[in-house]
């Protein structure tokens, strides 16, 4: 019977990795991955199943470590800094490369220290309400943030977050005055949405804001994507309600300080395709609308810097300063 290493490998070498490549003896020791936010969020529902899958079909494993702070940059500063020997690796949103260099100063260069090497998925982002919020809808949150501005308090993962962004644009398209709220990770906003410290949250669906949905402690009020949410189809996107640059996704990936040898990279991006199509990651991939990407690391390089470039046009139109 074909064990999981050698169906990885055989489907690395049917996807056109040479048997050399296939073969090689990296990795010989654990492989430390950093998740630049605070434990709990999206990245850490799905990342960290896949990386457990990763790490049994190669034998070593692949040590998730969180290291929150700046909206994913002190984390990345770290890979950025680290020998690229294929011993340490980023799984983060793509905005600490493509976002927060046109809103702060960075101790890196996205583009020359850091290198894309496999895209995870993509997320939508929940406008939700707490207990605090009075309305049921997103009319009803424009209408009473109109009548009394600076009421509505909007909470998210961060300064130089896709969230940061996304409050900027709907205060400039809607006219009203929110009081955003910048925590230090998805986790203590979750904790005090239940609490109904705030009005409003912004945040990628994962299980534990699916759970306080369920519980009647959360209610989506709007979603961020292409087409409605497959969980929430009765939800309108923002674009639907008029919203449309702050109609905005959040997109997870794989990164390596630049100078990772070629050979590990394309291991991993295949390690990658292979193990985001079990049916474990699927299932939780389906149960939180998130979407896996396959792309080659080309195309997620180029992805990248068209991200980066169009993020520096919504900045500047904005007016956003940090």
């Amino acid at each position: 019977m074909m064990d999981r290493r050698d169906f990885v490998l055989a489907s690395m070498a049917a996807l056109g990795l040479s048997q050399t490549w296939a073969q090689a003896q990296w990795p010989q020791k654990p492989v430390r991955v950093v998740i630049p936010y605070t434990a709990g969020g999206v990245t850490d529902s799905v990342g960290r199943k896949l990386l457990e899958q990763m790490g049994q079909a190669l034998g070593q494993n692949f040590m998730a470590e969180n290291k929150g702070g700046a909206g994913g940059t002190v984390g990345m500063a770290e890979v950025a800094k680290a020998p690229a020997d294929g011993y340490t690796l980023a799984l983060s949103a793509i905005s600490p490369l493509t976002l927060s260099p046109h809103l702060m100063k960075l101790p890196y260069d996205p583009f020359k220290d850091i290198v894309a090497v496999a895209p995870m998925m993509y997320s939508p982002v929940y406008v939700l309400g707490t207990t605090a919020f009075s309305g049921k809808s997103w009319d009803d949150l424009i209408a009473q943030a109109k009548a009394k501005p600076g009421s509505i308090r909007i909470a998210t993962s961060g300064v130089g977050s896709v969230g940061h962004i996304m409050v900027e644009q709907i205060q400039a398209q809607t006219g009203v005055e929110l009081v955003h709220v910048p925590y230090k990770g998805v986790s203590q906003v979750v904790t005090d949405a239940a609490g109904a410290h705030f009005e409003v949250m912004l945040g990628n669906p994962f299980p534990t804001i699916n759970a306080l949905i369920e519980q009647g402690k959360l209610q989506v009020l709007a979603t961020t994507g292409p087409q409605r949410a497959p969980n929430q189809p009765q939800v309108p996107t923002l674009a639907e309600l008029g919203v449309p640059q702050a109609n905005l996704t959040s997109m997870f990936g794989f990164m390596a300080p630049a100078g990772t040898p070629e050979a590990i990279l394309e291991q991993i991006k295949q390690l990658v395709q292979t193990h985001i199509r079990t049916p474990d990651i699927q299932a939780i991939l389906q149960s939180t609308d998130n979407i896996a990407l396959f792309q080659s690391r080309e195309e997620f390089a180029d992805l990248l810097r068209k991200e980066s470039a169009n993020n520096a046009a919504i900045i500047e139109k904005a007016g956003i300063r940090m």
